[in-house]
């Protein structure tokens, strides 16, 4: 059933409180389409009336709808801004930043949280082991959603927020485009294609859509490693330097197939992702002081990956003669990724060098099915219910040899795993009045997680009931302008590596000798509990007369049952010599807390004269801190103290050509993350520039620059060691300009 929202009104009325929001972020806007007005309460259609459609609300308009707090980046805006990348569109939006150097993608996170605080969704499901989002190209993409709290629909494994991928299904027209782009970083090419193609032929309608890409890259990374005695006398300084190619070859290919008779709909939507990835590098380590001797002096190999998404979806949707929406829906998915390395290490006083292999194979296989059905009630209440079910095997085949001898014999070769996930809930969307709507959930969901390997056997269960509530209220006498208020129950559940305890032996550190505490080997910990957050997200929202919004989000998190990854020295049974190991634990709670402010608009709309021009910005500011963890900075995995986001676009008068930039800023921050582990994040600026010249209606070039004064991207890691010594690691990555020319093609 269709979404039940707030009726807008149609008479215009004077702004209210909202107005003086507008004047103070007048600079910062960008231009959405127009608001649509909605019917008074009262006047839901008779189920005959009721349509199957394909087309959707503007992207503001679908925002000001939701109940739950959402932000929806529509189709028009992505073609707009022309993004190479999904990091792209999504590091501009309020409270979202990705993690990693500039044009090498990286985690995508909101509200700064890392480590699986963001629930990642295509279509509405999860993304499978191995696959990111970087793998999908923008051209793919129909809308990008961004829920702010959980819903019981959607899921409570979003203690951040979730952000959902919707793929292309616009069949509102014809439609046959096609984008051939050509880019060069360092003058390195970096080529791709796509082809979309949307049609209707009597009761089927469909979208079919590929893309094939190319990207050669290259990596200058330096690490240096410091360590120091109580007494703040140096005993470590390594300085090891990496040089690499890289070339990435990349095919995706989706489709939506839709079927309608009367009352019922069908639906199937294959999908499938192929990448395949070579390198070759080198690297030199110097060791100007040291106890022992540094495990090698220069190191060359090669490496490949290769990953194979293959999806496939089936939906039957049927409107009941009460009125309602039987929906049922089920799919397999199989997901296979392959990597290999073979590097050779020297010293400079031997003669043979060591030679290291590391060969691994992940396959996971999943079922899914879902039912959902939905219900107006008293032209008031909208009531969804739901079950889900979902099966995953995962096998995971991994060997690490050092001169032809398996570094990990002990624990097999192979570890299999295998999860199933419960899930259930009820939801009532309640128009109460005019100006007052509210979304009350309940959901409940389990996982059991089942592991075998030589070593042991792992069983993991955990089940969580997450209730959860949204308001959302229209001021009296400003129909422009609406509260929100979410109260939210969510959590976070271990992920299958960390639970899974076969270790994963440092990359400088091979087994055998000792390692760094800046190095350690990773092992996984059966016995993880899933984390619980409780929140609560009060918002302001305040809609332009013509198109665009002004609003403020605030926001805190409880969380319990926190987990981070504790350092410690110890015997283990793959080396005959106590090593560093990093291991995940629940060390106990945490509060985050923070303010998102947002504004996009026209600037005609903003009473800044009549200027064929738009602008956008965003500003978020964070807190959190950790029980356990003693202060300063005793915040969160890797969250920023703020992140900022300004840009505008700009249609020359007179002409075809319109102009475009944006900034994005993360300034250097520090977090304490264990009472012994300090991370430290140097500043992040990203500026990316485009120009697009349209031809004809037909035809348009579209040049893009991003990652304009391209800076080195640093950060460091220090581990605090008994008696006052300590070892600290400084990471140095260098990041290039990456010009891309796309001629843009619509037939």
């Amino acid at each position: 059933m269709p979404e039940r929202t707030l009726p807008l009104h149609s008479q215009r009325q004077p702004i209210g409180p909202g107005r003086w929001a507008g004047v103070w972020l007048a600079t910062l806007a960008a231009a959405p389409p127009l608001w649509a007005q909605q019917p008074a309460p009262g006047t839901a259609a008779a189920p005959q009336q009721v349509e199957i459609s394909a087309t959707a609300p503007d992207s503001t308009d679908a925002r000001r709808r939701s109940t739950a707090a959402k932000i929806v980046v529509g189709r028009d805006e992505i073609e707009r801004l022309g993004d190479s990348s999904v990091g792209e569109i999504l590091k501009r939006l309020p409270g979202v930043t990705v993690a990693g150097r500039p044009g090498r993608g990286g985690d995508v996170r909101m509200r700064g949280l890392g480590n699986g605080y963001t629930q990642i969704l295509i279509d509405g499901e999860r993304l499978p082991r191995g696959f990111t989002l970087d793998s999908i190209e923008p051209d793919q993409i129909e809308r990008i959603e961004i829920l702010r709290a959980p819903t019981a629909e959607t899921g409570a494994r979003a203690i951040a927020g979730t952000i959902n991928i919707v793929l292309r299904e616009d069949v509102r027209r014809k439609q046959n485009d096609v984008r051939l782009a050509l880019g060069s970083e360092q003058g390195r090419p970096q080529t791709s294609a796509s082809w979309t193609r949307s049609d209707q032929a009597g009761a089927l309608d469909y979208t079919v859509t590929a893309t094939a890409s190319q990207r050669q890259q290259a990596d200058d990374t330096l690490l240096h490693t410091v360590g120091r005695d109580g007494t703040g006398t140096t005993t470590l300084d390594q300085v090891l330097h990496s040089l690499s190619q890289s070339r990435q070859t990349t095919a995706f290919a989706s489709a939506r197939l839709r079927w309608r008779d009367g009352r019922d709909s069908w639906e199937l939507q294959p999908f499938l992702n192929h990448s395949e990835g070579r390198s070759a590098g080198s690297s030199t380590l110097v060791q100007a002081i040291g106890a022992n001797a540094a495990p090698y002096d220069s190191a060359s190999g090669t490496g490949s990956n290769s990953t194979t998404l293959s999806r496939l979806t089936g939906q039957w949707l049927h409107l009941t003669d009460a009125g309602g929406r039987l929906q049922l829906r089920g799919g397999a998915s199989l997901a296979q990724s392959d990597s290999g390395s073979d590097k050779l290490q020297w010293r400079s006083s031997g003669v043979v060098p060591q030679h290291l292999t590391d060969d691994s194979t992940q396959r996971d296989q999943s079922l899914n099915a879902s039912a959902k059905y939905s219900v107006l009630v008293a032209d008031a209440h909208s009531l969804v219910s739901g079950l889900e079910f979902q099966a995953n095997q995962r096998d995971d085949h991994h060997v690490s040899t050092q001169d032809g001898v398996n570094q990990l014999a002990d624990f097999g070769d192979e570890v299999q795993a295998r999860t199933v996930r419960l899930a259930g809930y009820v939801q009532d969307e309640w128009s109460a009045t005019q100006q007052l709507a509210l979304n009350a959930g309940l959901r409940w969901e389990q996982i059991d997680t089942r592991s075998d390997s030589a070593m042991a056997s792992v069983h993991n269960t955990s089940a969580v009931w997450t209730p959860l509530l949204h308001a959302v209220w229209r001021l009296p006498g400003a129909p422009r302008d609406q509260l929100r208020l979410s109260l939210t129950r969510s959590y976070r559940s271990p992920t299958t590596s960390q639970l899974i305890a076969r270790p994963t032996l440092s990359s400088l550190y091979p087994a055998g000798g000792s390692n760094q505490p800046t190095s350690p080997d990773r092992a996984g910990n059966p016995n993880l509990r899933p984390e619980l957050a409780t929140g609560v997200d009060l918002a302001f929202e305040h809609y332009l007369e013509g198109a665009g919004n002004v609003s403020a989000n605030v926001f805190v998190r409880h969380i319990d049952n926190l987990i981070r990854n504790v350092r410690s020295q110890q015997a283990v049974v793959w080396s005959p010599v106590e090593r560093w190991v990093s291991t995940p634990q629940n060390i106990g709670g945490a509060v985050t807390s923070g303010i998102e402010l947002e504004a996009k608009g026209r600037a005609a709309d903003l009473g800044l004269g009549p200027w064929p021009l738009t602008v956008r910005g965003n500003v978020s500011l964070f807190r959190s801190r950790v029980d356990q963890v003693p202060g300063p900075d005793n915040r969160l995995d890797q969250q920023p103290r703020w992140t900022a986001n300004l840009g505008a676009d700009y249609a020359l008068p007179g002409t075809r050509l319109t102009v475009g930039g944006n900034l994005n800023y993360t300034p250097a921050f520090t977090v304490r993350q264990l009472d012994a582990q300090v991370y430290d994040q140097g500043l992040k600026r990203v500026i990316d520039a485009y120009a697009l010249w349209r031809l004809d209606a037909q035809t348009q070039l579209r040049l893009s620059l991003a990652n304009l004064a391209a800076r080195d991207y640093d950060s460091a890691t220090t581990v605090l060691l008994d008696g006052g010594a300590s070892q600290r690691q400084d990471s140095l990555a260098r990041t290039w300009t990456v010009a891309t020319l796309r001629l843009e093609l619509h037939f």
